[in-house]
């Protein structure tokens, strides 16, 4: 028994925070039912490289899903969806503060309809605040959140992240987290919610340290100069002599006096400054490729591993062991690639991954709202 089976979610969100959302939601039993607008559908389906009719990226993020497709601007279209709007369990949309009341689809509105209902809201700065209408991508949210700043390179300029952090660990995995929450407190309460997930909010807990080290001692962090911005050799990244990178991490005392060892330096030798130690050790590092450091590292703890690129990482025996590339994804034409790995453990998710959905391959459901 998968713990959301019978949960009906309607989801009226594109492109990744909300689609990530719901997937998570999906994998772990609930229904799926993805609001698009006629013609196009979510524009994700758009983009390239294509898995069937759709984007690679439409078909990871939306799998196991139904889609519905409708004008939400057409007061006659709208009203179709009244039947599922009374039979919803969560509802999860990302548009800007107030476009939800001008559609009539606001949480006032659909509560009095549907007092059960938990409504998700995810925003770039939350539905309230002098920010809150502002045009904003994950880039901005970074910028504003302080987290942008603490990543510089080596000339001093911020360093674009390969990751998109607020929209997953802002957005996404906040509004799952209280969704879960919200169930739980309307199986004790009997009442839904409004849900105010804002991406540029909840990324202050990454940058918690900092935010301890400011309040309490004045101490606000710099770039390249703390303990995981570059600040201590214990923490840093030394490249080798083919420019191969190795990501050492070993802080603590007995890793860092066994990396020491088994690189030839000696404490009493290394200089009482951090940045002339760093100096040391890189230079050190740069003297060997990465093959001879891999295997001189080998079997010892030391927390110091090779900078693997994407196609290295999803290769990696660990991971294969683990299976976490195991579930299949197939198209029409036969092709088939590895489902996206999603935070849902095993136990608790589908069997194997279903196809994403064709736009408006489940319009019949707007008949009479009745769940699958």
């Amino acid at each position: 028994m998968q713990p959301l089976k019978g949960i009906r979610v309607l989801d009226l969100s594109t492109l990744l925070p909300g689609p990530m959302a719901t997937l998570l939601l999906a994998e772990a039993g609930a229904e799926v039912l993805k609001i698009e607008r006629p013609g196009g559908g979510d524009d994700m389906r758009g983009y390239t490289p294509k898995f069937g009719a759709d984007s690679v990226n439409f078909s990871l993020l939306n799998r196991g899903k139904q889609s519905i497709a409708i004008d939400l601007k057409s007061a006659p279209q709208r009203a179709r969806l009244d039947a599922l709007l009374r039979e919803a369990d969560v509802l999860v949309e990302q548009f800007r503060p107030g476009v939800m009341q001008r559609l009539g689809l606001d949480y006032a509105t659909l509560s009095r309809m549907n007092p059960r209902l938990i409504y998700c809201s995810i925003t770039g700065y939350g539905q309230t605040g002098p920010l809150a209408q502002v045009a904003a991508h994950d880039l901005n949210y970074l910028a504003e959140s302080g987290m942008l700043g603490l990543s510089r390179g080596a000339d001093g300029a911020p360093v674009l992240p390969p990751a998109l952090i607020a929209d997953i660990g802002g957005g996404a995995y906040p509004a799952v987290m209280n969704i879960l929450l919200a169930l739980q407190n309307r199986a004790q309460t009997g009442q839904g919610c409004h849900l105010d997930i804002s991406m540029a909010d909840n990324l202050f807990p990454f940058m918690y340290w900092g935010l301890g080290n400011g309040w309490s001692a004045g101490q606000w962090p710099s770039p390249g100069a703390e303990l995981v911005t570059g600040g201590t050799p214990r923490y840093q990244i030394y490249r080798t002599s083919d420019h191969r990178y190795l990501a050492a991490a070993p802080l603590e005392d007995k890793f860092w006096n066994t990396f020491l060892e088994l690189i030839g330096l000696r404490q009493d030798a290394l200089s009482q400054d951090d940045a002339e130690t760093i100096r040391q050790v890189a230079a050190v590092i740069a003297q060997q490729p990465a093959s001879y450091w891999t295997a001189r590292f080998k079997d010892r703890d030391v927390c110091t591993v090779l900078v693997a690129d994407l196609e290295e990482a999803v290769g990696h025996p660990h991971f294969i062991e683990r299976g976490l590339f195991r579930e299949i994804l197939r198209d029409g034409d036969g092709r088939s690639i590895p489902a996206l790995p999603v935070p849902v453990c095993a136990a608790f998710r589908q069997s194997a991954p279903a196809a994403a959905p064709a736009l408006g391959a489940a319009n019949n459901m707007l008949a009479n709202g009745e769940k699958s």
